[in-house]
This record gives C-alpha cells, sequence and structure tokens, in this order.
C-alpha cells in the first residue's frame, strides 16, 4: 500500500521487495545456453568464481549448478546437480558466492546424503559443520602413516584377504562367483 505522507521508504516492506532488495545485493546472471546438464550463463557485472554455487529458482524449487569454466565474454559455464528440466534460456542465475559444502561429523553417520549434502533419508535435517568439496587435501603430517585391516566382519575375507583401512581393493571374477553378494554384505558389515 502506498505511504500517504509521500516520504520515500527506507526498507523493504513486502516479501517480495525484500528479496529484490537481497538480489541487488548479490550477482545475478541470465541463462545463455542449456545443453543437458550444462548451463551456460552470463553475468555483466562480475564472474563467479570456479567452483561456486549457482542457485536458478524453479516452479520445483531451486537448482544448484557449479561453475566449471570462464568462457569469457561475461559468459561461465556449470553443471547442474539435478535435473534441469523447466529451465529456460533467460532465467535468473544467483550467485551464492561460495562452494557447495556438506556436513561433516558424527552426526552424517548412518545417514543417506544426496550431492549437495542435504539428508534425503526422512530423518531429521543434519545440523552442525558443513565443508565445502573443494578442499587442500590433509597434510602428510596428518595422516596415520601405520596400516590398519579393515575388520569386515567376513571370516574368509579377514582371514585369507584382508583389506587394508583407506585402500583401495579390486574385486575380479566370473559370473555367478557371488561378486555382487560380497558387496552387498560388505555393505551391511562395515
Amino acid at each position: 500500500m502506498p505511504r500517504l505522507d509521500g516520504a520515500a521508504r527506507t526498507h523493504p516492506t513486502t516479501d517480495h521487495e525484500r528479496q529484490k532488495a537481497h538480489m541487488a545485493e548479490r550477482n545475478v546472471g541470465k541463462i545463455v545456453e542449456i545443453k543437458g546438464v550444462v548451463i551456460d550463463a552470463v553475468f555483466p557485472d562480475s564472474l563467479p568464481a570456479i567452483y561456486a554455487a549457482l542457485e536458478i529458482q524453479t516452479e520445483h524449487g531451486p537448482v544448484v549448478a557449479e561453475v566449471q569454466q570462464h568462457l569469457g565474454d561475461d559468459r561461465v559455464r556449470a553443471v547442474a546437480m539435478d535435473s534441469t528440466d523447466g529451465l529456460a534460456r533467460g532465467a535468473e542465475v544467483l550467485d551464492t558466492g561460495a562452494s557447495i559444502s556438506v556436513p561433516v561429523g558424527p552426526q552424517t553417520l548412518g545417514r543417506i546424503f544426496n550431492v549437495l549434502g542435504d539428508a534425503i533419508d526422512k530423518g531429521e535435517p543434519v545440523t552442525g559443520e558443513r565443508w565445502e568439496i573443494h578442499r587442500e587435501p590433509p597434510q602428510f603430517a596428518d595422516l596415520n602413516p601405520v596400516p590398519a585391516v579393515l575388520e569386515t566382519g567376513i571370516k574368509v575375507v579377514d582371514l585369507l584377504a584382508p583389506y587394508t583401512k583407506g585402500g583401495k581393493i579390486g574385486l575380479f571374477g566370473g559370473a555367478g562367483v557371488g561378486k555382487t553378494v560380497l558387496i552387498q554384505e560388505l555393505i551391511n558389515n562395515i
């Protein structure tokens, strides 16, 4: 409702006005091309950083994309972390100014997350510390140099072919010898 005294408003009064004022403070671009999950967007003010998360509002909720390349001419190429169905050229793209982050710590144990770090197991939302997915690796001095055996709970594996904690292992075998069963048991036991 307009003010009758003619004085200028100093702050937004509606949710839509608050959102527009907030968007004016952020870096906003527009989609110029969509190829599958690859999105090209133009940002006339400033380019988002590589690995920055971009957010595109759709009728089904926000779609998050990650900047992978600066193309020149104020354009970036990003990869969407969800389906791009319903996106169109000209849609607004918001630079969040941060990378995608995921929750870390004991509260994540036994939970199932999507690529954006959102819990998808119908449990309580996970709160607490979040780390960006693009980080420097730990220093060598911080690593545990002592090899330890990963106890799988499968006696044959633990005795004849023990797995090293943090190590890599290959599983080869012909058809019908139980590779899938072994993997399923590892998933259940660990």
